[in-house]
């Protein structure tokens, strides 16, 4: 997969997530202090990752990741 269609896909993962708009996702935002997840919006997200992807994100992960860009390099790698 490309980078872009991975993003596209976290992309949508979080709109299913969060209440905002698909123009507000983008690689620099901020899970937390952009888009406004709190960590049980991130704990599905991880969930959802997890099964579209279908990967095991590491738990250690989880502290590296803050932007969405993150989550797409850490799926590429």
């Amino acid at each position: 997969m490309d980078y872009n269609t991975v993003f596209n896909k976290v992309s949508e993962l979080i709109l299913a997530q969060l209440p905002i708009s698909a123009d507000q996702i983008k690689p620099e935002s901020r899970l937390v202090e952009d888009l406004g997840a709190d960590s049980a919006n991130i704990m599905i997200l991880i969930c959802d990752i997890e099964n579209e992807f279908d990967v095991q994100v590491d738990n250690d992960m989880l502290a590296k990741v803050s932007t969405v860009d993150d989550i797409v390099k850490y799926l590429l790698k």
